[in-house]
């Protein structure tokens, strides 16, 4: 039997129950994982509680978007994979579980180098992270702003623009500022005097500008800093963007992913796995959670300061 976390109606952590149902099969054209690490994304919480719009509940729902594991079992029609595989699984639905049902075209190999907590830990913010940065032109010479630099998807981005050849500043909370200025970017604490304090961290000016944060401040603070408000994009207010002017990839926008957006996102998975085996890109483990224990994990991630990924370990 397989384990899973679910819920059955909108609601804080406590809406999290632990259920037992029947091991699945492998479809003709997918697999069977047997996750041995599962990450634990802010929009997780989202989803469940109800501030990023779904369908209605019909059925009881497993959340999760980030899962690493072992192929348990394959299907008629799978080639390329085998029970024994170390993989991790892209964009999956409802990766809360000890047994995942995936397709085959969603699986990345996973090096024996990379541990299963970073495997798990790379999907939504290494994925989100690469598409955005390409996507609003960061390269060589310029410098990019990240407000909320210090969240698991600022950090990938952080370190991701940096190889691509830009300046970083990000903003942050004082205590995460030697992380921040570790990983490659200059930190810049919240509060009043924000623009003031920005200005001074880069005299020339800002090119572009990622908010990863959705707060009234780092959104004015952006559009005394640039222009043209096509250079500022945002992971976290896509229902406004449109109103704001600015450019919006998730986040509950409205228009989805482009098909070339997709394949950014998917083309993250690789080449984080790649870089964590070359040395030059970081994972930051903020905890580590049972399965059983996942409402933990997401009253620690939905308090916006986990110090890193939070991983459930089934």
């Amino acid at each position: 039997m397989a384990t899973q976390i679910q819920y059955d109606r909108l609601g804080d952590p406590d809406v999290l129950e632990v259920a037992t149902v029947p091991d699945p099969v492998a479809p003709d054209d997918g697999v069977v994982v047997a996750v041995r690490a599962v990450g634990v994304n802010p929009i997780d919480g989202k989803l469940r509680s109800g501030d990023r719009p779904s369908p209605p509940i019909a059925a009881p729902r497993v959340p999760g978007s980030d899962a690493a594991g072992v192929v348990l079992s394959v299907g008629a029609d799978v080639d390329g994979w085998a029970p024994g595989d170390e993989v991790v699984v892209r964009n999956p639905r409802g990766a809360y579980t000890t047994h995942l049902v995936a397709a085959a075209s969603q699986l990345v190999r996973k090096p024996a180098a990379v541990s299963w907590e970073q495997a798990a830990a790379i999907g939504v913010p290494a994925a989100t992270a690469h598409q955005v940065l390409v996507s609003l032109g960061v390269g060589p010479g310029t410098t990019l702003l990240i407000h909320g630099g210090s969240g698991s998807v600022g950090r990938a981005a952080i370190q991701l623009a940096r190889r691509m050849g830009a300046t970083v500043v990000a903003t942050g909370s004082p205590a995460n500022h030697a992380r921040l200025r570790a990983l490659g970017a200059t930190p810049v604490a919240y509060g009043d005097g924000l623009v003031e304090r920005l200005r001074a961290a880069a005299p020339d000016g800002y090119d572009l500008i990622l908010d990863a944060i959705g707060s009234d401040e780092a959104l004015q603070a952006s559009f005394e800093l640039v222009d043209d408000r096509s250079r500022i994009g945002t992971i976290v207010v896509g229902p406004r963007a449109a109103e704001l002017g600015i450019r919006a990839w998730g986040g509950g926008n409205p228009i989805p992913l482009t098909a070339d957006e997709l394949r950014l996102r998917d083309d993250g998975y690789a080449l984080a796995l790649d870089l964590i085996v070359e040395g030059e890109f970081e994972v930051d483990i903020a905890r580590t959670f049972p399965l059983t224990q996942a409402a933990d994990a997401a009253r620690l991630v939905e308090s916006g300061h986990p110090g890193g990924k939070v991983i459930l370990l089934p």
